[in-house]
């Protein structure tokens, strides 16, 4: 069964281009970007390591460690990392798990059960420094991810974690932001002092509280 947001994401214990990694262990108290691939050398995906590693700062700075994972062996890993390199002008800077065996794509319900091959392991998964899973997508084979828009969904949970807030349609950081309807206006006084625009009840609309 796929993982669903709120479950402990599984632990597990896999070799690596940077060894052996035990997750949770690995994870420590930061966020996690975990993201698969169905094979290496595959073009789509070359592409995709390369600007996670040009976006290392940024996952720094938000406090998020980033590891990939492919189904083939280290061996052919190790030398897809030069590829990296080569096609796209940053080397990998992170962990890529070698799952040979699958076992971790099995626990993370990447492999679609109808599928043949592992043309849908094409996952991502936002995990949380309690080891919750936040975000789940999957892409198709044909198409790159977009990290913007996980980097974005990262800066809303974060946002959201810390401030009771939501964040409204193609939010990005910075915007204002929505009072979550669970918070009375006698609270939001206290919490929002700059006020709102309310325009329903239920939509109310202030400046985003952290900056």
């Amino acid at each position: 069964m796929a993982l669903q947001l709120g479950d402990i994401a599984p632990d597990f214990t896999q070799e690596s281009t940077d060894g052996p990694i035990n997750f949770h262990e690995w994870a420590g108290d930061s966020w996690v970007i975990l993201f698969s691939h169905p094979a290496d050398f595959t073009p789509v995906c070359t592409t995709e390591l390369g600007e996670v590693s040009r976006l290392k700062p940024e996952f720094e700075r938000r406090n998020t460690k980033a590891i990939g994972l492919s189904v083939d062996p280290l061996d052919d890993h190790t030398r897809w990392v030069g590829d990296i390199e080569e096609t796209q002008g940053c080397g990998l800077n992170f962990p890529l798990l070698a799952d040979a065996d699958r076992s971790v794509s099995e626990a993370y319900g990447m492999i679609h059960p109808n599928a043949s091959g592992t043309n849908t392991v094409r996952s991502v998964f936002i995990i949380d420094p309690a080891r919750k899973v936040r975000l789940t997508i999957t892409y198709p084979p044909s198409t790159g991810r977009n990290f913007a828009e996980i980097l974005r969904v990262l800066d809303s949970l974060q946002l959201t974690d810390s401030h009771k807030v939501a964040t409204p349609v193609n939010w990005q950081d910075g915007d204002d932001v929505i009072i979550v309807p669970s918070i009375d206006n006698e609270k939001a006084k206290e919490l929002f002092p700059n006020g709102w625009d309310e325009k329903k009840p239920y939509l109310r609309v202030t400046k985003q509280p952290n900056k």
